[in-house]
């Protein structure tokens, strides 16, 4: 008898994973020094798990997994010191690790500052922790256990800035510096996971935080998403997820026309001119501006919408006004048929 059909699901998706990553990082004769023979060690993934469903599924796949592909697998759980305790379950969450058979796991308390409000600061957190403990391991990849349902909300919350296509597009299957994130999950709900947890007896954490209506993300899991779907039936998140697929296909296209254009619109001095900034799309335009805002110093997480929007008005709108003060003391400002975008 195979295993439960949860089980079985969450295990193919991380396998093919696993398979896309050895393909990726397969040793070539490149790699290795032509006078030293040796043998390169196994690459080695790493599971970020907090200790919910998601996580703790995708941490049991990964060990049932790994070992059949040569791959090393090893844990990580980010204690954010948010909720008293956490460090007393960041350990449990290592224990639980462990006894799946992965190796190396370690928990990383990390401080949680203010910067964009308590979510993504909290991100901003505990990605740069997975990035250092990355480093520090020598691990080719980091899973993470998003699901089709976190995409939906993704999506939903993207909208609801008013934010384009790129935000729309929701999270993508391999982020990250040379592609170390993976989502394996993406095209699974989050009762897959949490079933198959039920099914292999793992212990599952509960996040408060999770269904506390001070956060944005859990008013829309408990309250936004139920509330569309009585209104517009089942399979709202399923829709969801495929626009932020077709989105994300969308934006990787115009990212790469944008990309191609650019130097066509720069003069011999490398400054953009307006009169053929005006004459593209206003999608590919306004990519070139927004790729010359962060070439200067303004932060991509800060540059928002509305931030290009006003620059694109020096170039679709010119009546003569001053500059534009973007994040990053970055000033764009329109000078004798050029713009120019720079430190203030």
């Amino acid at each position: 008898m195979g295993p439960h059909p949860a089980v079985a699901a969450i295990r193919l998706a991380v396998r093919r994973v696993l398979h896309d990553i050895l393909i990726q990082h397969a040793p070539g004769s490149a790699d290795l020094p032509r006078d030293v023979p040796h043998d390169p060690p196994p690459p080695l993934v790493l599971v970020a798990c907090s200790g919910g469903a998601d996580s703790m599924a995708l941490a049991s796949a990964l060990a049932f997994e790994a070992p059949k592909l040569g791959i090393r697998a090893g844990g990580i759980t980010v204690d954010h010191g948010l909720q008293s305790g956490s460090d007393l379950r960041a350990d449990e969450v290592v224990g639980r690790l462990v006894d799946l058979g992965l190796t190396p796991t370690e928990s990383i308390a990390v401080t949680v500052g203010r910067d964009g409000g308590p979510e993504a600061a909290a991100r901003d957190a505990r990605y740069a922790a997975l990035d250092a403990a990355a480093r520090r391991h020598g691990a080719c990849a980091i899973l993470l256990g998003h699901t089709r349902d976190d995409q939906a909300e993704t999506v939903l919350l993207g909208l609801a800035r008013g934010s384009g296509i790129r935000s729309l597009s929701g999270m993508a299957a391999v982020s990250g510096a040379g592609g170390r994130y993976r989502r394996p999950f993406l095209q699974l709900d989050r009762q897959t996971a949490r079933k198959a947890c039920m099914a292999q007896s793992l212990p599952v954490w509960d996040d408060p935080h999770n269904a506390d209506p001070a956060y944005t993300r859990s008013r829309l899991r408990h309250e936004g998403l139920p509330a569309l779907e009585k209104a517009l039936g089942k399979g709202v998140v399923e829709a969801l997820a495929r626009t932020a697929q077709l989105s994300r296909d969308d934006a990787d296209a115009l990212d790469v026309w944008a990309g191609q254009a650019e130097a066509s619109v720069r003069d011999a001095a490398g400054l953009l001119e307006c009169a053929k900034l005006y004459a593209l799309p206003p999608a590919v335009r306004r990519r070139i501006l927004r790729r010359a805002a962060i070439e200067a110093g303004a932060p991509a997480g800060s540059l928002f919408a509305r931030h290009i929007e006003e620059v694109d008005r020096l170039i679709t709108g010119w009546r003569g006004q001053g500059a534009i003060n973007l994040p990053g003391k970055v000033v764009a400002q329109r000078q004798g048929g050029r713009l120019v975008i720079r430190q203030g």
